[in-house]
């Protein structure tokens, strides 16, 4: 059994090795390692846990459920950046339009018009990722390529909202390699879509990479990686 201690020493090494990966990905891709921010990602994960990482330089947090993110932010410091990186209900919305840094996994035009709706409501203007489900993953949320295009279209004329970027969700593999193209491609969506020069709409922002792969990610053009388990360890889902 791991101590208490043990497990501190654990999570802020984890945090520290896969910055250094991270920056050091950026450098072999000619990027600056600034454009890239390590998200640490918290879900049913007890604050202990987010301290560590905390204190060991983390400052982007992402949860994928609306009730545990409201648990734990006020539990942290005030300079925590949170992430919404999970599928997000529309009558959930409300309980985070401007609490949260940034939600990366609006997936539908419904859902763009309902964080429209309460960021207009609160006097906002709410940071917001289209999530992309670029391999065609039936288990996975989004639109295809054409879909993203049609949907940025329109979430872009919505008031109080601001399209940051693109996310997806690549899927699990043991060879990170194989998820190169799946980068690629949602690199050059953004690159087409920033070509369009509309209005309320930027590209800079790419959410892809997770604990499997978020070198290949970096080296593909990634500004935010997705790393949870290479932080915190495994998950224990028993009583989720």
């Amino acid at each position: 059994m791991i101590s208490l201690s043990a497990s501190k020493i654990m999570i802020a090494e984890n945090y520290k090795n896969i910055l250094e990966k991270v920056n050091n990905a950026a450098k072999v891709a000619g990027r600056d390692p600034k454009e890239v921010t390590l998200i640490a990602v918290s879900k049913y994960k007890p604050l202990s846990d987010l301290k560590e990482a905390y204190d060991a330089g983390a400052r982007d947090f992402g949860e994928n459920h609306v009730q545990e993110m409201l648990e734990k932010m006020p539990e942290m410091p005030s300079d925590v950046r949170w992430h919404m990186i999970g599928h997000l209900q529309r009558n959930k919305v409300k309980y985070i339009v401007g609490k949260v840094f940034l939600i990366h996994s609006v997936d539908s035009l419904r859902l763009a018009e309902e964080i429209s709706k309460e960021a207009v409501k609160a006097g906002v203007v709410q940071d917001i990722l289209i999530e992309v489900n670029v391999a065609g993953e039936e288990s996975k949320w989004g639109g295809n390529l054409e879909e993203t295009v049609n949907l940025v279209k329109e979430a872009g004329k919505l008031p109080g909202i601001s399209i940051k970027g693109l996310m997806t969700v690549a899927p699990y593999t043991e060879n990170p390699e194989e998820n190169r193209k799946y980068f690629s491609a949602l690199k050059h969506l953004s690159v087409d879509i920033e070509g369009q020069n509309k209005d309320n709409i930027s590209m800079g922002v790419l959410s892809m990479g997770m604990t499997g792969d978020y070198e290949v990610a970096v080296s593909e053009g990634a500004t935010y990686v997705r790393v949870g388990t290479g932080i915190f360890g495994e998950r224990d889902y028993s009583s989720h």
